[in-house]
C-alpha cells in the first residue's frame, strides 16, 4: 500500500467504517493513480488519525474505503520547526518538500534581509498557502500521519523573540560551532551525552537565503540566546541545509 490521501474533516473511525475523501483528493485518486475499487489505500485527517482499507466505491468526485486497520499516532514530543528563508526560484519549496518528508513538524517563512523575493500585501496569504500545499503533498508522498504546519512569515526581529523560549540553532558556515557539537553526540542507548535534547524545548533550525544571513541579523539572533552552528566544512545550498540538519536530528532524537 503506497497511497495515502487526507480527509481534514476526518474526527474519529473504527473498523467496518466508511470512510471517503472527495473533490481534488478523489479525482487525483480515480483520473490520476487510477486506483479501483478493491485497492487498499489509507485515508488520514493529518493530526494523527490513520484509517486503512479496500476501497468499496470509485469516482471522481468520491472514493471510500471500508476501514479494517485504524493507527493513532501521537504528536512529536519536543519538536523540529524549520525556519525557512525566502529564496528565489524554488529553492525555499525544495527544502520544504524535504524537510517535511524527513518529519520536520513546524515550517516558519522568514524574511531575511538578503531573500530576493518578497511576501507582501496579497503574496503574503498566498506564499504561505503554497508552502501549506507543498508540505500536505509532501505528507501524502511519506504517508506522515502529522502534517506540519505552515505559520505566517516573522521578521528577524520576531525570529529573535522565539528565540527566548526555544532552541534555536542558526545555521552559518563560518561559526566556531559544529552542529553535532551543540545538540549532543548520541551514546548507546541513542540518549545525548550534554542532556540539550533531552529539554521539552522546540528545536528551532534558522536557514538563511542564497545570500547568507546578515552580520546584523546573526548579532540580534544569537544576542537574543540563539547558537550559531556549522554542518561541516562545505557551504550547503538553501535548500539543502535545513533537509540536511534534521537529518542529523532525527538520528540524535530517536526517530529514526
Amino acid at each position: 500500500m503506497a497511497h495515502f490521501f487526507l480527509a481534514d474533516a476526518l474526527a474519529r473511525a473504527a473498523v467496518g467504517d466508511r470512510v471517503s475523501v472527495r473533490g481534488a483528493e478523489a479525482r487525483h485518486a480515480v483520473t490520476v493513480s487510477r486506483l479501483a475499487v478493491g485497492e487498499v489505500v489509507a485515508i488520514g485527517n493529518g493530526v494523527g488519525l490513520v484509517t486503512t482499507g479496500p476501497i468499496v466505491s470509485a469516482s471522481p468526485t468520491e472514493l471510500t474505503i471500508r476501514v479494517e486497520a485504524v493507527e493513532v499516532a501521537p504528536a512529536p514530543a519536543g519538536g523540529v520547526v524549520l525556519v525557512q528563508a525566502l529564496a528565489k526560484g524554488d529553492r525555499d519549496e525544495l527544502a520544504v518538500q524535504a524537510a517535511t518528508e524527513l518529519g520536520v513538524d513546524v515550517v516558519i517563512p522568514w524574511a531575511a534581509a538578503r531573500s530576493i523575493p518578497r511576501w507582501e500585501g496579497a503574496k503574503r496569504a498566498k506564499g504561505r498557502e503554497r508552502w501549506a500545499a507543498v508540505a500536505r503533498e509532501a505528507s501524502k508522498q511519506s504517508l506522515r500521519a502529522w502534517v506540519p504546519e505552515v505559520l505566517d512569515i516573522v521578521t528577524t526581529r520576531e525570529l529573535a523573540l522565539l528565540a527566548a523560549t526555544t532552541r534555536m540553532l542558526v545555521l552559518e558556515p563560518a561559526a566556531s560551532k559544529q552542529f553535532v557539537d551543540v545538540v549532543g553526540a548520541p551514546t548507546d542507548d541513542r540518549e545525548p551525552r550534554d542532556g540539550n535534547l533531552s529539554e521539552q524545548r522546540d528545536i528551532v533550525l534558522v536557514i538563511g537565503p542564497e545570500g547568507g544571513i546578515s552580520g546584523h541579523e546573526l548579532e540580534m539572533l544569537t544576542g537574543a540566546g540563539a547558537d550559531a552552528v556549522r554542518l561541516g566544512a562545505g557551504v550547503l545550498r538553501t535548500s539543502t541545509a535545513g533537509p540536511a540538519a534534521i537529518a542529523v536530528l532525527n538520528g540524535l532524537l530517536g526517530r529514526w
